[in-house]
């Protein structure tokens, strides 16, 4: 079977590509397992080795690399080239942090005991569209830091961005540490349930992961879901509400707007919602989208034309519902898979603008009564993925983030980001577990505890 691979920008065929028999993924299975054999004993300081080597491929190949991101999912070249930046700079401070994070822990107790970090096996990758290298590298290069060995499965409309990734790995890793599954989600569960498969980390939909975290849990496999979210920015009575407008319009923009912790819902108290809305529709109104490659388009495609027709009938019936469309919400009358930068105002709960996750450039003002309304609305999600804070006192606004909001992450005067040094990930239907950081990164570890007594 083959999978036809569409520019967004312009809806022509790149090309196809054929999925993989059940023969080729047993081998890859297989593979997997031998160089896991050896991988898990070869030395951190060799494995760190590769990683920089890793680093410097990603380098050596950015430009390429980010044309590629740009053809098959449509966001701006100088979007893809700064995520290609990012993964080599993680990359470096992987290595520098791994050291340390892997050290053993001594304990005194009635004899003495460590506690130490051990892999697990080969691991499955399932990773979206929307960041084709930066999904893979926060997921693959920690896990094979700790030894493991990785299986990734890519979004079937990135699948050349897909090989070429793949490709810098091996020129960088033992073969067959990384390999690339072009398989589909039935394949996908049986390699989930293969006895030598040790663990599985999701970054997708809510749906996605109801289905691959309930096949895990029938194999008894460790797994990482990184789900969905509706992300909320409070902007509370005191906030520096221009300020505030051109953050949040930034996020709301970011990749298409087609990113789990880019913000969602604009949460404002009555003070200032009225002055922020119009600022928030200024700055919008201001977003042009267009060619993806060119350096003066501010927004891309989105990267399917299922996704933009999704997208749009949420905005119609929310607008059905009671919302006000204030801009856009217009399917544009061009080639490929455009959707203006929209704002809907008026939104409230049982709207698909609050109650859904807006995955393109959509933004949704709700009006808040007060502050403690304000957190309610926040709260009133079924995800809990990041959010922000707006406010000109800092050090409440962080307490507030502390005990108010329900989320993995809370940003002060700032739209939410992924960083490799602090765990990313949420609460609620917005996934288990964590990547990155300390914490995130040693997720796919047995933590042995050794106890010898003379």
């Amino acid at each position: 079977m083959s999978v036809k691979l569409i520019n967004p920008a312009t809806g022509e065929l790149i090309g196809e590509m054929q999925m993989q028999s059940d023969v080729e993924v047993e081998s890859a299975i297989g593979g997997s397992t031998e160089a896991f054999g050896h991988w898990r004993k070869t030395g951190l300081d060799v494995r760190l080795q590769c990683v920089r080597d890793f680093a410097e491929a990603v380098h050596g190949s950015r430009v390429e690399l980010a044309e590629a991101m740009t053809r098959e999912m449509g966001k701006t070249l100088k979007e893809s080239l700064a995520e290609s930046d990012k993964c080599a700079a993680s990359c470096k401070t992987l290595a520098d942090e791994f050291p340390r994070w892997l050290e053993h822990a001594e304990y005194k107790t009635s004899a003495g005991h460590s506690v130490t970090r051990q892999p697990l096996g080969p691991l499955l990758g399932i990773m979206p569209w929307n960041f084709p290298l930066w999904q893979v590298v926060r997921f693959a290069v920690p896990a094979i830091l700790c030894g493991n060995s990785i299986l990734l499965k890519h979004a079937p409309n990135t699948w050349g961005s897909a090989e070429f990734i793949e490709g810098l790995f091996r020129r960088a890793f033992p073969d067959q540490l990384y390999i690339n599954l072009r398989v589909g989600v039935e394949t996908a569960g049986k390699v989930i349930a293969d006895m030598r498969v040790r663990g599985v980390s999701l970054t997708g939909s809510r749906a996605a992961g109801m289905s691959v975290g309930a096949q895990a849990g029938a194999a008894l496999k460790k797994c990482v879901l990184e789900l969905g979210g509706s992300d909320a920015y409070v902007v509370l009575d005191d906030a520096d509400v221009e300020q505030a407008a051109a953050v949040c319009a930034q996020s709301r923009l970011l990749n298409a707007g087609q990113s789990c912790v880019s913000a969602k819902r604009f949460i404002v108290t009555k003070k200032n919602v009225s002055v922020f809305t119009e600022s928030m529709r200024e700055k919008l109104a201001a977003q042009k989208f267009g060619d993806p490659t060119l350096s003066g388009t501010d927004f891309g495609p989105m990267a399917r034309q299922d996704l933009r027709a999704q997208l749009h009938g949420q905005v119609e019936r929310s607008v059905k519902s009671g919302a006000r469309l204030t801009l856009g919400g217009t399917i544009p009358d061009t080639k490929g898979f455009f959707y203006p930068a929209s704002l809907l105002a008026g939104v409230e709960p049982g709207q698909a603008a609050f109650d859904e996750e807006l995955f393109g450039p959509v933004a949704a003002v709700i009006t808040a009564k007060d502050e403690a309304d304000a957190f309610r609305l926040a709260n009133r999600s079924r995800y809990g993925l990041g959010g922000a804070v707006f406010s000109r006192d800092v050090e409440r606004a962080k307490a507030l983030a502390t005990s108010e909001m329900e989320a993995g992450m809370v940003f002060i005067n700032d739209f939410v980001k992924s960083d490799t040094l602090f765990p990313f990930g949420g609460v609620k239907d917005s996934g288990l577990g964590r990547e990155l950081g300390h914490d995130g990164c040693l997720e796919f570890t047995n933590i042995k505890t050794v106890y010898a007594k003379a």
